[in-house]
């Protein structure tokens, strides 16, 4: 049995937009789950509107999460829109909603409405802070996360302004783990639950993210330093200038530290007593990284890839991400491919993907109205 077969026959409305909520009901449809996108009539997925745009003035936002879905295009905020929305709600399994908190109950589309319509449904509901009474009152997006949650503070320079991660890591994990709270409620489901509600929260996934952090400021006292490339807990691990461009080295046990030491010609280094352990390193992080530096420095980023990585060391280029895109491993995995109905758009498949999903390529807005509102007329 194939991957994308896993969730077939099972239905998901998908009413959010941006990143995260498209993302969870992407995931599902790459399993095999039909999932209908309901937009707004006119002006659709707010993700629509950003930049870059492909040729065809395509938003690269869009498109990266929102394959193999069916897009209708309708006005909720009127009569027709909001029966047809709950119309449809009766033959799905799973309602994926990121309004605002009290947006949706304040349109008649909350849980409980669906819950009246469908009374297995499992409902998602997406926010920044929660819906507590302080969070519900704060508009977020991934970088204010990023910012709120002490994220930012710690990514950068050391003497550098923070900085966001260039990825939007915290949509991104929320999408994960709404889509594994969905797959969680379908099983309890199986096992006689009624209708229920999952939530994912950008803030719960920040600071998830941050949970070796978290535990050595709550277990240790330790608040840590901005590090740019480094690691709190570990040196040798940095970036490292060469002749060409810079090296990631990641030097992370006892055996690691010497064999490096043993390539490099730093044999004081390796026999200096106050770096026989990682605490040791970590506390002369500086001085260490110095010694290091100035030998990196004199080859080439290929020389000493390819030397380190022999001596069985972590290392690998520090690459743009057009090179990441061209390398043979990243080829070999197979990720990067197109829309099986159109070429010219490039997709990349889930990491959960075995390679049998469909590739279809994502809709145009309200593609798909008239054939979904005859199918659950």
């Amino acid at each position: 049995m194939s991957a994308n077969s896993t969730f077939s026959g099972l239905r998901v409305l998908d009413l959010s937009e941006n990143i995260a909520g498209p993302l969870a009901c992407m995931l599902l449809a790459d399993l095999g789950a039909d999932v209908v996108k309901v937009e707004r009539a006119g002006a659709g997925d707010a993700t629509r509107a950003l930049p870059p745009r492909t040729a065809s003035g395509e938003s690269t936002v869009f498109l990266a999460f929102n394959r193999n879905k069916r897009s209708v295009a309708l006005d909720l905020s009127t009569p027709d829109g909001h029966d047809a929305v709950l119309r449809i709600a009766r033959d799905v399994d799973v309602v994926v909603c990121s309004y605002r908190p009290g947006v949706a109950e304040k349109l008649g589309l909350g849980f409980e409405d669906f819950a009246v319509v469908s009374a297995r449904v499992v409902y998602a509901s997406i926010s920044a802070f929660g819906f507590g009474p302080l969070g519900s009152a704060m508009i977020g997006y991934d970088a204010l996360v990023q910012a709120f949650s002490g994220m930012m503070d710690l990514t950068g320079e050391p003497a550098g302004r923070p900085v966001r991660a260039a990825a939007s890591v915290v949509d991104v994990t929320t999408g994960m783990w709404t889509a594994m709270g969905i797959m969680a409620a379908l099983r309890r489901r199986d096992q006689g639950a009624g209708a229920q509600r999952v939530y994912g929260t950008l803030l719960d996934s920040s600071l998830a993210m941050l949970a070796h952090q978290i535990s050595g400021v709550r277990g240790a006292g330790v608040v840590p330093d901005r590090l740019g490339a480094a690691a709190p807990s570990a040196a040798p691990y940095d970036a490292y200038a060469t002749t060409t461009s810079e090296i990631m080295i990641a030097a992370v046990t006892d055996r690691h530290f010497q064999r490096l030491c043993g390539v490099l010609g730093l044999d004081d280094v390796g026999n200096d007593p106050r770096l026989v352990d990682a605490a040791g390193r970590v506390a002369h992080r500086d001085e260490l990284s110095a010694r290091i530096g100035e030998v990196l420095a004199g080859e080439s980023c290929e020389h000493w890839c390819a030397v380190i990585s022999a001596a069985g060391i972590p290392v690998c280029p520090v690459n743009p991400l057009p090179d990441a895109l061209d390398a043979e491993v990243t080829r070999e995995r197979r990720l990067l491919t197109v829309a099986d109905d159109d070429p010219s758009v490039p997709l990349m498949r889930s990491p959960l993907d075995d390679g049998s999903a469909p590739m279809r390529r994502p809709p145009g807005l309200g593609q798909h109205t008239a054939e979904v509102l005859a199918e659950f007329s």
